[in-house]
């Protein structure tokens, strides 16, 4: 079966690489790609706000199955596009996509169907957002309507905090801001709980912790992701209970009243506080680099899986696991999530060699004769299993420090709060 990927990030080229190891793969193809995926698949440069060109390429490449990586295109209706030309596509149409496209659909979902999350309020103008937030206790929370690439949401400490993420978010930082969403600060633990659906039915897809802020000690500017671990330290029989019936069955109630289901990743945000779980967020594909983190622990083959949700037979297969944690680290250019400089060379990368339990995800590279260069934020993404944390830690040090790449800088605690 021929595959194609779209998107060029870290959870791209893992999904690629898990595909890539199927027998039932014959090729597959990248759009566009990075570096990674250069080397296992064909990469086709494409703008993907372009359906007619993609779906072009899918037929005459006679691509038999799409998988769609990040959130953009899911929001944008490519998923319903393509469909219409009989092309079979993992992940969720453009009404479902709204979980993630926008929170205030979201959170609207919540309050009818009691799912816990934290108090809020909907604002449509500037003066109304801070004749709330005078009234406000902080910390605070601000968030962006619409898709901002992990980095639309603003914990604020104080007015001053809370009125610059309301004028930034006006403003057209994340795009045209109709609406701002302020909600109440939950003090916990967060945890990314994963779920893969076939519009009938769903599966466990595992458990993991983001590392969200740029800066050692979860200090700084909100990233897209400055590592992971997983499982989560949080998880258990009962709790994966409560989220389940509490706000994942509840959301799929919804979704069904309005005459939608949800077919593909569905990536849980939690907040949980005295082991009662609160949805922070959705998203309707694989987290970045909670992709990376969990892909590697999967047993099942990977398109057994995929093909199953697209023929609505998820039920049929049993998803199977490593009994192994996971620990992934993301190598960031300088200067990230601000302005950084791009092509620059990563000289040492093709001597950095992988193994059964060792990945290199690549993220924002491109690659020119035999030379990688870094052309984005987040650039290459260091995965170890191992029997526990620490020692995954440890070898994954080891292999960014062999890389010695003077453009780039990476988070050195990652997993701290399960590395003592």
């Amino acid at each position: 079966m021929k595959i194609g990927i779209i998107g060029s990030g870290g959870r791209e080229h893992a999904i690629c690489k898990s595909l890539h190891n199927s027998d039932e793969t014959k090729k597959i193809y990248c759009f566009p790609g990075n570096a990674g995926t250069s080397e296992i698949a064909e990469n086709i440069d494409i703008d993907l706000e372009n359906f007619e060109l993609i779906k072009d390429v899918i037929l005459e490449k006679k691509i038999d199955l799409i998988v769609i990586g990040p959130e953009k295109p899911l929001v944008d209706g490519l998923v319903d596009y393509l469909e219409e030309f009989n092309i079979k596509v993992f992940g969720p149409n453009k009404v479902a996509s709204q979980l993630e496209g926008s929170k205030i659909f979201t959170k609207k979902l919540c309050k009818k169907f009691n799912i816990p999350t934290a108090k809020f309020g909907i604002f449509n103008t500037k003066e109304n957002a801070f004749n709330f937030l005078n009234k406000s206790n902080f910390p605070i929370v601000v968030k962006a309507d619409n898709l901002a690439a992990g980095k639309g949401v603003y914990i604020c400490n104080s007015k001053q905090e809370a009125n610059l993420a309301v004028d930034e978010i006006f403003g057209g930082k994340f795009g045209v801001a109709e609406n701002i969403l302020i909600e109440e600060f939950l003090k916990g633990e967060e945890m990314s709980f994963f779920t893969i659906h076939d519009g009938k039915s769903f599966k466990n897809f595992g458990t993991a912790q983001d590392h969200k802020r740029v800066l050692e000690g979860d200090k700084g500017k909100n990233t897209g992701g400055m590592g992971a671990y997983s499982p989560s330290r949080l998880i258990n029989d009962k709790l994966e209970k409560k989220i389940i019936d509490k706000i994942i069955e509840p959301t799929l109630k919804g979704l069904n009243e309005i005459g939608n289901q949800f077919k593909g990743f569905l990536y849980t945000g939690l907040m949980i506080v005295d082991e009662e779980p609160y949805l922070i967020e959705y998203n309707v594909r694989m987290g970045d680099p909670e992709c990376q983190t969990i892909i590697p622990k999967l047993k099942t083959n990977l398109y057994e899986i995929l093909l199953a949700c697209c023929d609505g037979k998820l039920n049929e297969v049993n998803i199977e696991w490593l009994n192994k944690k996971s620990l992934c680290i993301v190598v960031c250019s300088k200067g990230y999530p601000d302005n950084y400089e791009k092509y620059i060379e990563i000289e040492n990368i093709n001597e950095i060699k992988e193994d059964n339990d060792q990945f290199i995800f690549h993220a924002g590279t491109t690659k020119k004769g035999n030379k990688i260069y870094a052309t984005g934020g987040r650039v290459l993404n260091f995965v170890t299993l191992s029997e526990d944390f620490r020692s995954a830690k440890k070898d994954l040090l080891k292999k960014i420090d062999y890389l010695n790449w003077a453009g780039g800088f990476y988070r050195k605690d990652i997993g701290h709060k399960v590395i003592k």
